[in-house]
């Protein structure tokens, strides 16, 4: 039986449990409380020392970091493959799932922080993640409470809007990411179109439409069904919604939309 240490929320979480969804995996889950700290415990850290989620493991095989356990997944359960047979369909796969790790999951962090979730931080949870953290972090956490005034605002919410027209330009080739079949490529970038749904920022789709169907086929799948909207936090969705309107005005205009 695989094991999954998940979180509900996270991005990097959500994209490892569409991929299980759509292979058909039978799994154990064992939520982790981020706010509360459950990835610092001492037995996760043997898991995973970097302390963050997810966590597979497949008897004694532990794989951390989203995209290589999707490839893990792909490779050691080869039924319903979701990597392209071929050399470049693969290269263009993993050029996607690249681009997520260099920019893109920073990017939303700094965004989904800055409008929302500093707002789930009370003192005394910023006080012992700086005991955990060091200094770094009060300052780092001082700037997410400026919202979108935070200097580091403009560039995230750029990149994620860039995100969204890089997209929309290569699905003019097909309905997915690379062609005609669905891969680790749009598994990868599903979580982050689903946050910028719940930060209600839909006018990032007004001029890519071809975004805005792929959004809608993925949503559509019982993969999506199951492995996220079942499982979205129902404490977390109002804020985001709340704090995400009121950011949007000026959203728009940093992106050029106003």
């Amino acid at each position: 039986m695989l094991v999954l240490y998940h979180n509900d929320m996270s991005v990097c979480a959500q994209k490892v449990r569409l991929c299980l969804a759509e292979k058909g995996l039978a799994y154990e889950a064992r939520h982790l409380n981020l706010r509360a700290g459950d990835q610092q415990q001492p037995d996760y850290l043997k898991l995973n020392p970097k302390g963050v989620v997810p966590t597979l493991v497949d008897d004694d095989v532990v794989v951390t970091e989203s995209v290589v356990i999707n490839e893990y997944i792909d490779d050691a359960f080869p039924k319903h493959p979701l990597k392209p047979n071929d050399p470049a369909g693969r290269a263009k796969m993993r050029w996607w799932t690249k681009q997520v790790d260099d920019s893109i999951f920073a990017a939303t962090g700094t965004v989904s922080m800055s409008i929302a979730f500093h707002h789930q931080y009370p003192p005394a949870v910023v006080e012992e993640l700086t005991r955990l953290r060091g200094e770094a972090y009060r300052r780092r956490f001082a700037l997410l409470q400026q919202g979108v005034n935070n200097p580091n605002f403009p560039d995230a919410i750029k990149r994620l809007y860039k995100m969204v027209a890089d997209m929309n330009a290569a699905l003019e080739r097909g309905p997915w990411l690379c062609g005609e079949m669905l891969t680790l490529a749009d598994i990868a970038l599903a979580p982050y179109l689903t946050r910028l749904d719940h930060l209600k920022f839909a006018g990032f789709l007004d001029k890519n439409p071809r975004t805005a169907h792929w959004y809608e086929r993925m949503r559509n799948r019982e993969s999506y069904r199951t492995a996220l909207a079942a499982q979205f936090n129902p404490k977390y969705l109002p804020l985001m919604e709340e704090k995400g309107r009121e950011a949007w005005p000026r959203v728009k205009e940093l992106v050029g939309l106003a």
